[in-house]
């Protein structure tokens, strides 16, 4: 018997995303999408791109008709929005995947320095962070997962052996990441506008970007000591993913071959991170549309400073991609189930 799943918020970037994969689902049964904005349309015809594939007309935000119809549900919100509706899911039995930023702060005062008032921090002690290759085991076991940010995707998974190892300084991390405009979300907003974007380069909140604590959150959880990292996001003018390069000091002489061995041990059996051996550095063009990670780094013995760098497609495995692949591990299916896609290059 299939899953019947539904997406809160289906008509954004990361809405269609999960609708692309799970239509290639084979356990997985869609049948509810919201969308208020387009009540009473199919979904095709606000994504054409899904014409004859699906038939589901977008439907309300109402959580107990929701509950009635669906086994699973995938919160596609933006911040607030969420933590309003996850308790109505929870109480309810339904197990949830919220790709907003909600649940993923554990201390609530962190959340509200860095957005605005939690109204339900009673459900932060429930809710797990969703990077399976750190957290798979717990995510197994909740009903309640938050879906990590892109920017933190990219960085945490770069940083991890390297902390776990303590091959680096913690206190010397800084982080330069570029993201494709659908990072931004689907809303009409001015500086995503072409003629904005186009021809055009640039670093956008510096010193406050919200994903900032989630980052520091999990690097801290890694080296078992704070972590405060600079970190500087930069929008590209490109449709999507991710490249982040992180420059930390190394903590004692080492080879690229035992970094490479440290990686190599780390990410051994993890399905959807690979490591790119030597100067084969890692490309947005080689990850996209997949759920895969791919991690290069060099040494720069000149500077006793390790340079890593990590491709991800920001709205597969920095997003929709990353929430199946927290699915899978909730309902206990295989982690890989309908996320094998190879990278749509070029």
């Amino acid at each position: 018997m299939k899953k019947r799943v539904g997406v809160v918020g289906a008509t954004g970037y990361t809405g269609l995303e999960l609708i692309r994969l799970l239509l290639r689902h084979p356990n997985v049964q869609l049948t509810a999408l919201t969308a208020e904005r387009y009540v009473g349309q199919p979904i095709w015809k606000v994504f054409p791109s899904v014409l004859k594939e699906i038939d589901i007309i977008c439907q309300p935000l109402e959580v107990e008709s929701l509950a009635k119809n669906c086994d699973f549900i995938f919160t596609a919100l933006p911040h607030k929005a969420a933590m309003e509706v996850i308790p109505g899911f929870w109480q309810r039995g339904i197990k949830v995947v919220d790709l907003s930023a909600d649940f993923r702060l554990r201390d609530p005062q962190v959340y509200e320095e860095w957005y605005e008032k939690h109204t339900a921090p009673e459900f932060l002690k429930y809710a797990v962070y969703g990077l399976p290759e750190l957290h798979r085991e717990e995510i197994k076991k909740t009903s309640l997962v938050a879906n990590p940010g892109c920017y933190p995707t990219s960085i945490i998974l770069a940083l991890a052996p390297a902390l776990r190892h303590k091959l680096v300084d913690p206190h010397s991390i800084i982080a330069d990441s570029k993201s494709g405009v659908s990072g931004a979300g689907r809303s009409a907003v001015l500086s995503s506008l072409f003629a904005e974007v186009s021809e055009n380069f640039k670093a956008y909140k510096v010193t406050e970007h919200r994903h900032t604590p989630e980052i520091e959150q999990e690097l801290t959880f890694l080296a078992g000591k704070k972590i405060s990292l600079t970190f500087t996001p930069h929008l590209v003018p490109m449709k999507r993913g991710i490249l982040s390069t992180i420059y930390a000091t190394l903590a004692q002489p080492i080879s690229e071959r035992e970094i490479y061995g440290a990686y190599e041990q780390f990410y051994r059996n993890e399905k959807f991170v690979r490591l790119r051996p030597g100067d084969l550095l890692p490309s947005t063009a080689d990850v996209w549309g997949s759920n895969y990670c791919d991690i290069g780094f060099k040494v720069d013995q000149r500077n006793n400073r390790l340079i890593i760098i990590s491709a991800i497609d920001n709205l597969v495995k920095g997003a929709s991609g990353q929430a199946v692949q927290n699915m899978n591990l909730m309902l206990g299916w295989e982690e890989s189930l309908g996320l094998e896609v190879i990278p749509l290059y070029p």
